[in-house]
Protein backbone atom coordinates (compact mmCIF):
# COMPACT_ATOMS: atom_id res chain seq x y z
CA UNK A 1 0.00 0.00 0.00
CA UNK A 2 2.67 2.26 0.73
CA UNK A 3 4.63 1.63 -2.36
CA UNK A 4 1.75 2.23 -4.54
CA UNK A 5 1.31 5.55 -2.53
CA UNK A 6 4.36 6.61 -3.25
CA UNK A 7 4.62 5.42 -6.77
CA UNK A 8 1.81 7.97 -7.42
CA UNK A 9 3.47 10.84 -5.36
CA UNK A 10 6.25 10.69 -7.72
CA UNK A 11 3.97 10.71 -11.46
CA UNK A 12 2.80 13.60 -9.99
CA UNK A 13 5.79 15.52 -9.13
CA UNK A 14 7.18 14.59 -12.61
CA UNK A 15 3.22 15.66 -14.31
CA UNK A 16 4.56 19.09 -12.93
CA UNK A 17 8.13 19.98 -13.24
CA UNK A 18 8.28 18.65 -16.94
CA UNK A 19 5.70 21.32 -18.07
CA UNK A 20 7.96 23.81 -16.08
CA UNK A 21 11.56 22.69 -17.04
CA UNK A 22 9.87 22.74 -21.01
CA UNK A 23 8.68 26.40 -20.54
CA UNK A 24 12.24 27.46 -18.93
CA UNK A 25 14.32 25.73 -21.88
CA UNK A 26 11.67 27.14 -24.39
CA UNK A 27 12.26 30.73 -22.95
CA UNK A 28 16.01 30.21 -23.12
CA UNK A 29 15.70 29.23 -26.56
CA UNK A 30 14.06 32.36 -27.36
CA UNK A 31 16.38 34.44 -25.13
CA UNK A 32 19.72 33.24 -27.11
CA UNK A 33 17.90 33.32 -30.51
CA UNK A 34 16.69 37.07 -29.54
CA UNK A 35 20.75 37.86 -28.52
CA UNK A 36 21.45 36.43 -31.74
CA UNK A 37 19.49 38.69 -33.88
CA UNK A 38 20.21 41.33 -32.13
CA UNK A 39 23.39 41.45 -32.07
CA UNK A 40 23.51 40.89 -35.56
CA UNK A 41 21.81 43.50 -36.43
CA UNK A 42 24.23 46.05 -34.38
CA UNK A 43 26.72 44.08 -36.35
CA UNK A 44 24.63 45.02 -39.87
CA UNK A 45 24.22 49.11 -38.49
CA UNK A 46 28.03 49.34 -37.16
CA UNK A 47 29.75 47.88 -40.31
CA UNK A 48 27.66 48.57 -43.57
CA UNK A 49 28.24 47.18 -46.35
CA UNK A 50 30.39 49.45 -48.60
CA UNK A 51 28.88 51.16 -51.57
CA UNK A 52 30.78 49.53 -54.92
CA UNK A 53 29.75 52.41 -56.83
CA UNK A 54 31.99 55.13 -56.98
CA UNK A 55 31.15 59.13 -55.94
CA UNK A 56 32.50 61.93 -57.28
CA UNK A 57 32.81 64.86 -55.61
CA UNK A 58 32.39 68.06 -57.86
CA UNK A 59 33.46 71.27 -57.20
CA UNK A 60 30.95 74.47 -56.62
CA UNK A 61 31.49 77.09 -59.45
CA UNK A 62 29.41 80.28 -59.40
CA UNK A 63 29.08 81.86 -62.92
CA UNK A 64 28.06 85.49 -63.39
CA UNK A 65 24.94 85.61 -65.15
CA UNK A 66 24.17 88.42 -67.00
CA UNK A 67 20.03 89.18 -67.00
CA UNK A 68 18.12 91.34 -68.96
CA UNK A 69 16.83 94.55 -66.62
CA UNK A 70 14.13 96.53 -68.34
CA UNK A 71 15.74 100.65 -67.33
CA UNK A 72 12.12 101.74 -67.35
CA UNK A 73 12.76 104.14 -70.09
CA UNK A 74 15.96 105.84 -68.04
CA UNK A 75 18.69 107.74 -69.64
CA UNK A 76 22.55 108.49 -68.70
CA UNK A 77 22.63 111.82 -68.97
CA UNK A 78 26.57 113.05 -69.29
CA UNK A 79 25.55 116.85 -69.07
CA UNK A 80 26.09 118.70 -65.86
CA UNK A 81 25.49 122.23 -65.22
CA UNK A 82 26.48 125.14 -62.49
CA UNK A 83 24.43 128.64 -62.05
CA UNK A 84 25.77 130.96 -59.55
CA UNK A 85 24.38 134.14 -59.24
CA UNK A 86 25.77 136.83 -56.44
CA UNK A 87 24.95 140.78 -55.84
CA UNK A 88 26.71 143.24 -53.37
CA UNK A 89 25.86 146.27 -52.09
CA UNK A 90 27.27 148.84 -50.18
CA UNK A 91 26.17 152.38 -48.84
CA UNK A 92 27.04 155.12 -46.33
CA UNK A 93 25.62 158.72 -45.71
CA UNK A 94 26.37 161.05 -43.71
CA UNK A 95 24.48 163.85 -42.41
CA UNK A 96 25.51 167.82 -43.77
CA UNK A 97 26.70 168.43 -40.52
CA UNK A 98 29.06 165.49 -39.78
CA UNK A 99 31.93 167.11 -37.86
CA UNK A 100 34.75 164.36 -39.02
CA UNK A 101 33.77 164.28 -42.67
CA UNK A 102 32.91 161.91 -45.52
CA UNK A 103 30.81 161.47 -48.60
CA UNK A 104 27.90 159.24 -48.85
CA UNK A 105 27.83 156.54 -51.81
CA UNK A 106 26.17 153.52 -52.77
CA UNK A 107 28.11 150.48 -54.92
CA UNK A 108 26.48 147.36 -56.28
CA UNK A 109 28.33 145.08 -57.35
CA UNK A 110 26.73 141.55 -59.44
CA UNK A 111 28.48 138.57 -60.82
CA UNK A 112 27.07 135.81 -63.02
CA UNK A 113 29.10 132.45 -63.58
CA UNK A 114 27.17 129.65 -66.10
CA UNK A 115 29.41 126.62 -66.43
CA UNK A 116 28.30 123.49 -68.38
CA UNK A 117 30.16 119.83 -69.19
CA UNK A 118 29.88 116.97 -71.13
CA UNK A 119 31.55 114.13 -70.22
CA UNK A 120 31.28 110.71 -71.94
CA UNK A 121 34.60 108.67 -72.38
CA UNK A 122 37.08 109.56 -74.14
CA UNK A 123 35.45 113.00 -74.83
CA UNK A 124 34.57 116.07 -73.04
CA UNK A 125 33.78 119.30 -73.47
CA UNK A 126 33.41 122.31 -71.29
CA UNK A 127 32.22 125.90 -71.47
CA UNK A 128 31.89 128.61 -69.45
CA UNK A 129 30.67 132.37 -69.09
CA UNK A 130 31.46 134.56 -66.24
CA UNK A 131 29.82 138.41 -66.33
CA UNK A 132 31.13 140.89 -63.87
CA UNK A 133 29.72 144.24 -63.50
CA UNK A 134 30.01 146.61 -60.83
CA UNK A 135 29.15 150.76 -60.18
CA UNK A 136 29.67 153.11 -57.18
CA UNK A 137 27.99 156.39 -57.08
CA UNK A 138 29.44 159.16 -54.27
CA UNK A 139 27.79 162.38 -53.86
CA UNK A 140 28.53 165.26 -56.22
CA UNK A 141 30.35 163.15 -58.79
CA UNK A 142 28.90 161.03 -61.58
CA UNK A 143 28.38 157.24 -61.41
CA UNK A 144 31.83 155.34 -62.02
CA UNK A 145 32.31 151.80 -62.81
CA UNK A 146 33.93 149.66 -60.67
CA UNK A 147 34.18 146.38 -62.40
CA UNK A 148 33.51 145.21 -65.81
CA UNK A 149 34.42 141.94 -67.63
CA UNK A 150 32.65 139.78 -70.40
CA UNK A 151 34.46 136.36 -70.91
CA UNK A 152 33.26 133.22 -72.60
CA UNK A 153 35.50 130.08 -72.34
CA UNK A 154 35.03 126.64 -74.63
CA UNK A 155 37.13 123.44 -74.56
CA UNK A 156 36.77 120.37 -76.34
CA UNK A 157 39.01 117.39 -75.31
CA UNK A 158 39.61 113.95 -76.07
CA UNK A 159 41.29 111.44 -73.63
CA UNK A 160 45.56 110.11 -74.39
CA UNK A 161 45.94 108.64 -70.89
CA UNK A 162 45.01 108.89 -67.57
CA UNK A 163 45.96 112.44 -66.71
CA UNK A 164 46.30 113.94 -70.39
CA UNK A 165 44.16 115.13 -73.22
CA UNK A 166 44.13 116.78 -76.72
CA UNK A 167 42.75 119.89 -76.42
CA UNK A 168 41.10 122.65 -78.75
CA UNK A 169 40.00 125.95 -77.42
CA UNK A 170 38.32 129.12 -78.15
CA UNK A 171 38.43 132.42 -75.81
CA UNK A 172 35.87 135.41 -76.07
CA UNK A 173 36.76 138.42 -73.31
CA UNK A 174 36.02 141.73 -73.37
CA UNK A 175 33.58 144.57 -71.04
CA UNK A 176 29.79 145.27 -71.25
CA UNK A 177 30.41 149.07 -70.63
CA UNK A 178 32.39 152.24 -71.61
CA UNK A 179 35.46 152.96 -69.72
CA UNK A 180 36.48 156.24 -68.90
CA UNK A 181 40.01 158.29 -67.07
CA UNK A 182 39.35 160.69 -64.30
CA UNK A 183 41.89 163.56 -64.41
CA UNK A 184 41.65 165.71 -61.42
CA UNK A 185 40.85 169.09 -63.61
CA UNK A 186 39.02 168.44 -66.68
CA UNK A 187 36.17 166.29 -68.27
CA UNK A 188 36.67 162.28 -68.26
CA UNK A 189 38.70 160.50 -71.16
CA UNK A 190 37.25 157.51 -72.69
CA UNK A 191 39.73 155.07 -72.97
CA UNK A 192 38.19 151.31 -73.20
CA UNK A 193 34.48 150.29 -74.63
CA UNK A 194 32.79 146.95 -76.08
CA UNK A 195 35.16 144.56 -78.04
CA UNK A 196 37.92 147.68 -77.78
CA UNK A 197 39.30 146.39 -76.59
CA UNK A 198 38.37 142.61 -77.44
CA UNK A 199 40.06 139.38 -77.58
CA UNK A 200 39.43 136.44 -79.62
CA UNK A 201 41.93 133.70 -78.62
CA UNK A 202 42.06 129.91 -80.31
CA UNK A 203 44.67 127.64 -78.93
CA UNK A 204 45.45 123.56 -79.86
CA UNK A 205 47.92 121.18 -77.65
CA UNK A 206 47.75 119.06 -74.63
CA UNK A 207 45.92 119.80 -71.21
CA UNK A 208 47.05 118.21 -67.71
CA UNK A 209 44.04 117.48 -65.39
CA UNK A 210 45.62 115.11 -61.89
CA UNK A 211 42.58 115.54 -60.48
CA UNK A 212 39.27 118.16 -59.89
CA UNK A 213 40.80 120.74 -58.27
CA UNK A 214 44.10 121.43 -60.93
CA UNK A 215 43.88 121.74 -64.80
CA UNK A 216 46.48 122.92 -67.19
CA UNK A 217 46.56 123.73 -70.88
CA UNK A 218 49.56 123.72 -72.51
CA UNK A 219 48.98 125.31 -75.86
CA UNK A 220 51.55 125.00 -78.40
CA UNK A 221 49.73 126.44 -81.79
CA UNK A 222 47.48 129.65 -80.10
CA UNK A 223 46.43 132.40 -81.98
CA UNK A 224 45.31 135.47 -81.06
CA UNK A 225 42.75 138.16 -82.38
CA UNK A 226 42.78 141.76 -80.33
CA UNK A 227 39.81 143.87 -81.99
CA UNK A 228 39.83 148.04 -81.27
CA UNK A 229 36.38 148.46 -82.80
CA UNK A 230 35.91 152.26 -81.37
CA UNK A 231 38.17 154.74 -83.31
CA UNK A 232 37.52 156.92 -80.87
CA UNK A 233 40.37 155.73 -78.61
CA UNK A 234 42.99 156.58 -80.32
CA UNK A 235 43.85 160.04 -79.26
CA UNK A 236 43.55 158.23 -75.59
CA UNK A 237 45.93 155.13 -75.37
CA UNK A 238 48.92 155.56 -77.20
CA UNK A 239 49.78 151.76 -77.74
CA UNK A 240 46.03 151.24 -78.85
CA UNK A 241 45.83 148.14 -76.96
CA UNK A 242 48.42 146.66 -79.45
CA UNK A 243 46.81 147.90 -82.57
CA UNK A 244 47.80 150.00 -85.38
CA UNK A 245 45.53 153.34 -85.55
CA UNK A 246 43.80 152.62 -88.90
CA UNK A 247 43.39 149.33 -88.77
CA UNK A 248 40.38 147.57 -86.01
CA UNK A 249 42.42 144.02 -85.24
CA UNK A 250 45.52 142.50 -84.64
CA UNK A 251 46.35 139.03 -85.29
CA UNK A 252 49.15 137.02 -83.32
CA UNK A 253 50.47 133.25 -82.82
CA UNK A 254 51.98 132.46 -79.61
CA UNK A 255 52.57 129.43 -76.86
CA UNK A 256 50.08 129.98 -74.18
CA UNK A 257 49.37 128.77 -70.71
CA UNK A 258 46.27 128.41 -68.73
CA UNK A 259 46.32 126.91 -65.48
CA UNK A 260 42.86 127.21 -63.14
CA UNK A 261 42.09 125.54 -59.60
CA UNK A 262 39.18 125.45 -57.63
CA UNK A 263 38.92 123.89 -53.79
CA UNK A 264 37.04 124.56 -50.75
CA UNK A 265 40.55 124.94 -48.52
CA UNK A 266 38.42 124.78 -45.38
CA UNK A 267 34.95 124.51 -44.54
CA UNK A 268 32.76 127.12 -45.86
CA UNK A 269 36.15 128.49 -47.29
CA UNK A 270 36.35 128.46 -51.00
CA UNK A 271 39.77 129.44 -53.34
CA UNK A 272 39.49 129.97 -56.90
CA UNK A 273 42.57 130.95 -59.24
CA UNK A 274 43.18 131.45 -62.80
CA UNK A 275 46.75 132.36 -64.84
CA UNK A 276 46.82 132.88 -68.40
CA UNK A 277 50.41 133.69 -69.88
CA UNK A 278 50.50 134.61 -73.67
CA UNK A 279 53.80 134.50 -75.34
CA UNK A 280 53.80 136.11 -78.97
CA UNK A 281 56.50 134.13 -81.45
CA UNK A 282 59.09 136.90 -82.57
CA UNK A 283 58.64 138.98 -79.67
CA UNK A 284 61.11 139.90 -76.71
CA UNK A 285 60.10 138.38 -73.27
CA UNK A 286 58.87 142.01 -72.45
CA UNK A 287 55.86 141.23 -74.63
CA UNK A 288 54.75 138.26 -72.77
CA UNK A 289 51.42 138.71 -71.41
CA UNK A 290 50.36 137.73 -67.88
CA UNK A 291 47.25 137.57 -66.04
CA UNK A 292 45.85 135.84 -62.60
CA UNK A 293 42.74 136.37 -61.41
CA UNK A 294 41.33 134.80 -57.99
CA UNK A 295 38.48 134.95 -56.00
CA UNK A 296 37.80 133.88 -52.22
CA UNK A 297 34.81 133.22 -50.94
CA UNK A 298 33.88 132.77 -47.31
CA UNK A 299 29.86 131.53 -47.13
CA UNK A 300 28.38 132.59 -44.11
CA UNK A 301 25.24 130.57 -44.48
CA UNK A 302 23.19 129.08 -47.96
CA UNK A 303 23.09 132.92 -49.12
CA UNK A 304 24.98 135.28 -47.47
CA UNK A 305 28.84 135.32 -48.51
CA UNK A 306 31.96 137.63 -48.05
CA UNK A 307 33.99 137.43 -51.39
CA UNK A 308 37.55 138.89 -52.00
CA UNK A 309 38.21 139.26 -55.87
CA UNK A 310 41.79 140.03 -57.31
CA UNK A 311 43.07 140.72 -60.39
CA UNK A 312 46.99 141.11 -61.58
CA UNK A 313 47.98 141.96 -64.61
CA UNK A 314 50.88 142.82 -67.30
CA UNK A 315 50.31 143.48 -70.67
CA UNK A 316 52.88 146.11 -72.77
CA UNK A 317 50.60 146.57 -75.11
CA UNK A 318 48.30 148.58 -72.37
CA UNK A 319 50.81 149.95 -70.17
CA UNK A 320 54.33 149.50 -69.18
CA UNK A 321 53.96 148.66 -65.45
CA UNK A 322 51.75 146.14 -64.34
CA UNK A 323 48.32 146.43 -63.39
CA UNK A 324 46.53 145.21 -60.42
CA UNK A 325 42.69 145.53 -59.01
CA UNK A 326 41.24 144.15 -55.68
CA UNK A 327 37.52 144.00 -54.04
CA UNK A 328 36.13 143.05 -50.78
CA UNK A 329 32.56 142.79 -50.46
CA UNK A 330 29.13 141.35 -48.64
CA UNK A 331 26.52 139.97 -50.65
CA UNK A 332 24.59 137.41 -51.51
CA UNK A 333 24.78 134.44 -54.11
CA UNK A 334 22.81 131.74 -55.38
CA UNK A 335 24.59 128.46 -56.48
CA UNK A 336 22.27 125.87 -58.65
CA UNK A 337 22.50 123.02 -57.77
Amino acid sequence: MLKTVSGLFLVVCLCIVAPAFAQKTDSLKRADSLKIDTAQLNNYRINPRRNAIPIRVRPMIIREEKVPVSLMDYKVNYWRKWITFGINLNQSAFSSNWAAGGVSSLAIGTNFDYKTEYSKAPFDYTGELIALYGRVTNKGQIARKTNDRLFFDNKVATQLSKSWFFFGSLTFESQFDKGYQYPANGNPILISSLMSPGYVTESVGLEYKPNKAFDLRIGTGTARQTFVLDTTIYHAISSNYGVKPGNTFKNELAFQVVATYAKDIMPNLNLSARYAGFIPYGRGLINIDHRLDAILIAKVNRLINVNITATALFDNDTSTKPQGTEGLALGIIYKFP
